[in-house]
């Protein structure tokens, strides 16, 4: 997909009502830990978690969908009061299906942030397809915006920026 214009980013951008987010790569560094029980912690970016908690008091719906299942992740999206989780889903096509199916609202009102193949499926269902700043490569080609910031570092948050300056523009 060719990258969007300033202009048609914004028009775009306004008319989203949903953000679909991947955990792995986009809320986190891409980065597994363990402890010495194997048992997995992440680190998530708290500004990333303002501006989600923003779009969603501007009536924008926020969903998780990630391949990995994750206690770590199932407890910072309870934290931030985020409905639509769905870990563990190999499938993130029927995920996705499931959201808009759960929220009444059409992929074409839809965004979605990716880091890598996995989210392929879902980006090209979307309206408005975006990359993280560090993602792989078949992934920034499907993207019609690549946020500044990597992944775990302020990457969701300049797309809820977006999107909140889409909606004070129209």
């Amino acid at each position: 997909m060719a990258p969007l214009d300033q202009a048609q980013l914004l028009a775009r951008a306004a008319g989203v009502r949903l953000l679909v987010l991947d955990v792995d790569g986009v809320m986190t560094d891409g980065r597994l830990h363990y402890d010495a029980e194997g048992r997995e912690f992440k680190s998530f970016n708290v500004r990333d978690g303002y501006g989600i908690r923003r779009i969603m008091d501007a009536g924008i719906t926020v969903a998780v969908i990630s391949g990995r299942p994750s206690r770590a992740a199932a407890g910072r999206m309870a934290e931030l009061g985020i409905r639509h989780v769905m870990l563990g889903r190999d499938d993130k096509t029927v995920a996705l299906d499931e959201v808009l199916a759960a929220t009444g609202l059409p992929a074409s009102s839809a965004a979605c942030i990716g880091d890598d193949a996995p989210d392929l499926p879902v980006m090209r269902r979307v309206a408005l397809p975006i990359a993280v700043a560090d993602c792989h490569p078949s992934v920034a080609g499907a993207a019609a915006w690549r946020t500044t910031l990597p992944g775990g570092q302020g990457a969701v948050r300049e797309v809820c920026d977006l999107l909140l300056a889409a909606r004070e523009g129209s």
